[in-house]
């Protein structure tokens, strides 16, 4: 007896889905790690602001991590957990040594652009393989997303008018 007996769901269809939760995956992994590093390494100005912030955020990323995880799970796939592996398909890079709040702000921005396209692809390949809980989870994702890039461009603009 599997999972997929019961979700009424086409198999070879899931399995896309799944693939691309799997990089999904990776893809998070690498990001919190990202953020800890920044958290860990920020310094200067906007200091206690943005530490506080990379700890949400570190947060937030590990919690959608588990998510997908159990997700890929749940489609009958089995979820990455090496980080090895993670380090070979992720799109999103590592980064070293970011000290500076503008930086790592930049590094989030573009990270969140790769992923935000990323998901809105999943969600088509979700939607037609009939996977409402996939599309919805993705869904909430892009909408805390983009709430943060407005936030985190509204934090980084240099000047006000």
């Amino acid at each position: 007896m599997k999972t997929m007996d019961f979700l009424s769901l086409n198999e070879n269809k899931v399995a896309n889905v799944i693939a691309g939760l799997n990089q999904l995956l990776a893809d998070f992994q690498v990001y919190y790690t990202n953020l800890r590093g920044m958290h860990w390494n920020i310094k200067g100005h906007g200091f206690f602001v943005l530490h506080e912030k990379f700890e949400h955020m570190y947060d937030d990323a590990a919690t959608k991590i588990d998510e997908i995880a159990e997700r890929i799970l749940t489609l009958g796939g089995v979820p990455e957990n090496r980080f090895s592996k993670y380090l070979e398909v992720a799109k999103v890079k590592e980064e070293a040594d970011v000290t500076c709040g503008h930086a790592a702000i930049e590094n989030i921005l573009a990270t969140y652009k790769y992923m935000i396209a990323t998901e809105r692809s999943l969600i088509v390949l979700a939607a037609d393989a009939g996977d409402d809980v996939t599309v919805d989870l993705l869904t909430g994702y892009i909408k805390e997303q983009e709430k943060m890039v407005w936030m985190l461009v509204a934090f980084s603009t240099r000047t006000c008018q």
